[in-house]
């Protein structure tokens, strides 16, 4: 049986720091592909104009590879992140996020309800339940109604994406840390039952999803973010603190698909909250808190407007204003060098305007999270 809280705040703008709105025209990164299988790679052909093609070969086992290897400097890069930025708590603004992500991280593996890949510290944490909490977004009407969904590629969200896929609607999902391009949409009528469930992880989205730029004409009608924490009466959220400057690649992709106007504050799905563009987000209960001070989130942190647990549903209500695109002073050197398709955009910009953007402190970058193998 579903549980639904609803929480009312007041609101809570005038905590955060003003927002200024600034439109940039696209620029173009689209192309089409197609696929064919061998053994244990695929080839991809892949059109970038009407008269040019070019055959790229697609290695599973080399993609993956590259994957854990990225995974596991990830996890050693935040751990002395988390650390550094703990002990000096005076000086650091942001060490009280660590405190709580530790918190939750221990909590989840005492308990022992952290599932694969373990531990869960220094990612979105998987957790036991995970598919029920999908279940239950599934039937959300904003869910019922989306005809595309953006969904976050952690492992806790797998059900979600395939939710999704399988409700004949399109999957908008990142690709790995936006190191290979920008979003893949995939589509279910292009896809059969046995590759639908290889779709919806990261070496089936790099097989079966059609990569898209910010040229791309699209609607999201719906966004899944995974999260470490969230407090039920706020909808103030924390991920798992890949970046020093705070604008992780969650933060990322929503600045991107604002510039993209795949997104807004006014896109109307559920009338209750204001007509604003939902975002949901599918957590076990023992992620939810009571002490992140909204006062203290940043410009580009994004609130959550659903929380779906194994157990309830909860409307958070939120007033915390979301971000409208990419703050380029919060976005460090070596974030951008990371993320081609975040070089382009600043180049595109920078000549449109014939102004400079401004950049964010230099940071230490972890890639994403280890896996252990399963046993």
């Amino acid at each position: 049986m579903n549980t639904c809280s609803s929480f009312q705040i007041s609101h809570l703008k005038h905590h955060l720091p003003s927002i200024t709105n600034q439109t940039h025209k696209p620029f173009s990164l689209s192309h089409r592909f197609c696929t064919s299988n061998t053994k244990n790679k695929t080839k991809f052909k892949v059109d970038n104009s009407k008269n040019k093609t070019q055959q790229v070969s697609f290695d599973e086992e080399k993609y993956e590879a590259e994957r854990l290897s990225l995974d596991a400097k990830a996890r050693e890069a935040m751990a002395v992140l988390a650390g550094n930025e703990t002990n000096d708590d005076d000086d650091d603004p942001k060490a009280w996020k660590w405190v709580i992500r530790k918190r939750v991280w221990d909590l989840m593996e005492g308990l022992n309800i952290a599932q694969f890949p373990r531990p869960v510290h220094h990612r979105i944490p998987n957790f036991v339940g995970a598919p029920i909490a999908a279940d239950k977004m599934s039937r959300l009407e904003v869910f019922l109604k989306a005809q595309c969904v953006k969904v976050n590629p952690d492992t806790p969200q797998k059900q979600v994406r395939f939710l999704t896929l399988n409700g004949g609607k399109k999957l908008l999902t990142p690709q790995p840390r936006l190191r290979t391009g920008f979003f893949s949409i995939l589509e279910s009528d292009t896809l059969n039952p046995s590759t639908m469930k290889e779709a919806c992880t990261s070496v089936g989205v790099a097989k079966y999803g059609k990569p898209i730029g910010l040229d791309e004409k699209i609607k999201v009608d719906l966004i899944v973010i995974g999260s470490v924490a969230v407090d039920p009466k706020t909808g103030a959220r924390l991920g798992k603190g890949e970046a020093k400057t705070g604008q992780g690649f969650a933060e990322l992709e929503y600045g991107m698909l604002r510039y993209m106007g795949a997104i807004d504050d006014s896109t109307p799905v559920v009338t209750s909250i204001g007509n604003l563009k939902k975002i949901t987000l599918s957590v076990h209960d023992e992620q939810l808190v009571d002490d992140i001070p909204v006062e203290k989130l940043l410009i580009h942190d994004v609130p959550v407007d659903i929380i779906c647990t194994p157990t309830q549903v909860i409307f958070t209500n939120t007033s915390i204003p979301k971000p409208q695109g990419i703050y380029w002073d919060k976005l460090s050197p070596e974030k951008l060098s990371q993320v081609k398709v975040l070089r382009e955009l600043k180049v595109k910009i920078e000549r449109e305007t014939g102004q400079k953007l401004p950049s964010g402190p230099s940071e230490k970058l972890p890639p994403t999270a280890e896996r252990r193998k399963k046993r």
